[in-house]
């Protein structure tokens, strides 16, 4: 009686966290779609993903650097921002970081001063 009691209590124990440890993963769970759905509507508000920016300063030189960027890579669409007080010339729509490097490394080539920017 003793040995099954040794043997029994343990197993209860286990038993007792495996039930709790599943029940708390189910809410977690909800936890976590309520917060990818919350990342959806941001993402549909206010874009998401990564722009290589070329360029910034006055705009006659940033209108420059968008007509050089065009003829040397007319796949890649550009776009020019204002956030005063400058201009910004950002090429591309890129959805991970390592989709931009992969792009920079061959724009760095002919505009070396070339970054990655959040959108």
């Amino acid at each position: 009686m003793k040995n099954i009691k040794s043997v029994f209590v343990p197993f209860l124990f286990t038993v007792i966290l495996g039930i709790t440890s599943v029940n708390g993963q189910t809410t977690t769970s909800e936890e976590v779609k309520s917060l990818i759905n919350k990342k959806i509507e941001y993402n549909k508000k206010n874009g998401y993903g990564f722009r290589i920016q070329l360029e910034s300063g006055q705009e006659t030189a940033i209108k420059t650097t968008q007509s050089k960027f065009e003829l040397e890579f007319p796949a890649i669409k550009t776009h020019i921002l204002f956030e005063s007080p400058e201009w910004k010339v950002q090429v591309g729509d890129y959805k991970t970081r390592l989709e931009a490097d992969r792009v920079l490394n061959e724009i760095k080539i002919k505009f070396t001063s070339a970054i990655i920017v959040p959108r």
